[in-house]
């Protein structure tokens, strides 16, 4: 039998289903949980409802990373089959798990090419697609990997919070302004250019979180991504963590600002974690173009 060229893995961050991963024929490894201490496997023994659950009664909840073991023995396996693989991680801002990745690819000669382009949730999920459609395109995977890292920035993501509870958990912002915040109502506008959650700016009330984003990505769409926007390149998408309702009028909400099709999945629950129940995100990626 003749070996089919390039198998692609991601992890769940992505918001890559396990059935969605099988109908385009590549890999999704689940992003391990301990939820008081006990192993969970997102999309696979834990799902976003369990999750939310345990996050509202407080439960003791730390990301991990795939283990070694289970990336080399994925890695294996699609060899068997394979000429190579191209390994698209979370951003290795938010995670060690692309560390980890590019340490077990020396292994491999080349035939593992693992990239970081500092994605993560639907900005990672056009990634992946990029790479499907230029392993298809006849593209090997250094290539693919240089594309994807080359573009890695070409996107950008807002966030805005319901509760400011996970990040004073995590230490990102003092006890003092998280009560100042729920005192007054605000609402961080977060952003994640590239590797890392920053703060974009303070709102009061979510109303006006939701025109801080929408005004934030119009100046993206109009300045950093003009060229991009003529051409037809920028793929529009939302996030959400947990709250599907109000998430999928937000959806509307941009569909009908921006004349665009916005794609929207759930956070992915590494960033959730950090961030709580409620929050609402706008990304945007640029697809790429393939000569």
């Amino acid at each position: 039998m003749e070996k089919k060229k390039i198998a692609i893995v991601t992890d769940s961050n992505s918001g890559i289903t396990q059935q969605l991963a099988g109908e385009l024929g590549i890999t999704v490894l689940p992003m391990p949980f301990y939820i008081n201490e006990q192993l969970f496997l997102e999309g696979i023994t834990l799902t976003q409802e369990d999750f939310y659950q345990r996050l509202a009664q407080d439960a003791d909840i730390s990301t991990s990373q795939p283990s070694p073991a289970d990336v080399l023995e994925t890695w294996e396996r699609l060899l068997e089959d394979h000429d190579e693989i191209v390994h698209i991680p979370m951003s290795s801002g938010l995670s060690n798990s692309c560390q980890t990745a590019f340490v077990l690819a020396r292994e491999y000669k080349g035939r593992v090419q693992v990239v970081d382009n500092q994605r993560i949730s639907v900005t990672q999920r056009q990634s992946v697609l990029d790479a499907i459609h230029l392993a298809s395109s006849g593209k090997n995977a250094v290539e693919i990997k240089e594309i994807l890292e080359a573009e890695k920035g070409e996107s950008s993501i807002y966030i805005t919070l319901e509760t400011l509870k996970y990040l004073k958990k995590g230490g990102r912002i003092t006890p003092a302004a998280a009560a100042l915040g729920t005192v007054l109502n605000l609402k961080p506008v977060l952003q994640i250019q590239g590797e890392k959650l920053d703060a974009f700016s303070k709102a009061r009330g979510k109303k006006q979180a939701k025109r801080t984003m929408v005004k934030a990505m119009e100046d993206d769409l109009k300045n950093r991504f003009k060229e991009y926007k003529k051409k037809g390149l920028m793929c529009l998408e939302a996030a959400y963590t947990g709250n599907e309702e109000e998430a999928l009028e937000w959806k509307a909400e941009l569909e009908k600002h921006f004349d665009m099709e916005v794609h929207m999945d759930p956070l992915s629950l590494s960033v959730a974690c950090h961030i709580g129940q409620g929050a609402l995100a706008v990304a945007v990626a640029k697809k790429v173009e393939v000569e």
